[in-house]
């Protein structure tokens, strides 16, 4: 088995902690949380909870692609949102998403998000057979 190995893409702003965007490792892309942050200035995005779902589900998406995957390939998420009643939305824009077979997934209330951030997803997707 190969050792997993970082992923990252210049389509997304470098992560501003020490750790990789995602992990590619067994088949699968071990994706770290992500957040609505402006994919070109690497700003937060400070609007309402439905502008910062698709901020990040796009990011998601740009970096799933990049690693040679979609999201058609997410197996699972989990959604952290920094309140719960933010949940209806975020699932109606979630759903669009993830129109057929959606992944599992796992939403829980975060305390704080970094940044104030209102919503951050991980997800694992897969990326094929391992060589």
């Amino acid at each position: 088995m190969r050792s997993p190995e970082p992923f990252s893409t210049d389509k997304l702003p470098r992560p501003r902690g020490p750790y990789s965007p995602a992990v590619r490792a067994g088949g699968f892309l071990f994706v770290s949380g992500l957040a609505a942050l402006d994919p070109k200035s690497g700003q937060p995005c400070s609007g309402p909870i439905e502008e910062q779902v698709r901020v990040t589900l796009d990011n998601l998406r740009t970096l799933l692609e990049e690693a040679g995957s979609s999201l058609r390939h997410v197996v699972k998420t989990t959604v952290y949102l920094a309140d719960m009643d933010h949940f209806k939305a975020m699932n109606e824009i979630y759903a669009g998403y993830f129109p057929e077979n959606p992944p599992a997934r796992t939403t829980i209330e975060a305390a704080r998000l970094p940044m104030d951030f209102l919503v951050e997803i991980d997800a694992i997707a897969w990326v094929g057979r391992e060589e």
